[in-house]
């Protein structure tokens, strides 16, 4: 058996709605190997992905476990995939088939709460009381931390913050709902920000604007951020815009739980120069008994996008090695 020196290998999967980023990573968080594959439309060719990625990682490395963090609702014992808006599963036992699969342990965990744990332990969360991570990716996901420890609620799905109704009738939202926070406010919503702004406005002429009426398909938010970072006013307004919906969500989120600490996490936090400073503006206005009371301090993730996949393999480590 591996001495405390010596923690064994493990693998953290971030099975996000766009993309499964799988990696090989040490006893302090180091990623020593990476793969990445688009996420499949269904439910077998997502498993054999994973399959896959963990295979290829395996040859070069000897992996003891492997993690996964899930964008979804998952059982109280966290094996089954109950729910996930953005992926394939549904009432699926993914531990024990990947377990199967494999030969090796499988955990799951939401991905919010892997990155949660990952920055934590080894970033920006480091030395928070009553934390709260949002990380923004293809939607939102959320994660409470109360002296290092996730809550969870009573059937382990809290907190649900992406799915907070924001907008009454809102944009309709794959979770079945309209006007979700994450509707306003993450990668997906600056696409459809943009397309918005643009059809309020058709003679609005930018660089991304005329991208757009070449080929719709390659506005990604990505592209978007780029741009805003180039200065282009399409994508400035589209950015303007998230920073007011990050403002009013992290509002709710210090009313609920009155944290001390915010972490700001996900793919979209990597553009946090971008949106940031006005989210944290927007944030202080808004809470109940602003002026009167402490807020929250707010931070962006020191882990980037690879807080869950981090996160997932530590939890995966503590299943091999125990608490």
């Amino acid at each position: 058996m591996d001495s405390d020196a010596d923690p064994p290998l493990t693998v953290g999967i971030d099975v996000g709605g766009t993309n499964i980023r799988a990696a090989v990573v040490d006893g302090v968080g180091q990623v020593l190997d990476t793969a990445q594959a688009p996420t499949p439309h269904s439910a077998e060719a997502l498993v054999l992905a994973i399959e896959r990625a963990v295979r290829e990682l395996g040859s070069s490395h000897r992996v003891a476990a492997v993690g996964l963090a899930v964008a979804g609702f998952l059982d109280v014992d966290r094996t089954t995939v109950l729910f996930a808006p953005h992926l394939p599963w549904a009432d699926a036992p993914v531990a024990r088939d990947l377990t199967d699969r494999l030969g090796v342990p499988v955990v799951l965990e939401h991905d919010a709460n892997a990155a949660a744990l990952a920055e934590y332990h080894f970033g920006a969360a480091a030395g928070g009381h009553n934390v709260v991570v949002v990380a923004l990716g293809t939607g939102i996901g959320g994660a409470l931390l109360q002296e290092g420890r996730l809550y969870r609620g009573s059937f382990g799905v809290a907190p649900e913050l992406g799915h907070i109704q924001v907008v009454p009738d809102g944009r309709a939202c794959p979770c079945g709902k309209r006007g979700c926070w994450e509707r306003y406010c993450s990668g997906t919503a600056l696409v459809d920000t943009a397309i918005e702004l643009l059809a309020t406005d058709p003679a609005l002429s930018t660089l991304l604007a005329r991208e757009v009426a070449v080929d719709a398909g390659m506005l990604t938010g990505r592209r978007v951020a780029g741009a805003a970072q180039d200065g282009d006013p399409l994508a400035v307004a589209v950015m303007a815009d998230f920073a007011h919906w990050l403002g009013v969500g992290l509002a709710l989120v210090g009313d609920v739980f009155d944290p001390d600490l915010i972490v700001v996490a996900g793919g979209v936090a990597g553009s946090a120069p971008l949106f940031l400073d006005a989210a944290r503006e927007h944030y202080a206005q808004l809470a109940t008994g602003a002026g009167h009371r402490p807020l929250a301090r707010i931070r962006s993730t020191q882990l980037g996008e690879a807080a869950g996949l981090i996160g997932a393999a530590e939890l995966a480590r503590t299943a091999v090695r125990g608490p």
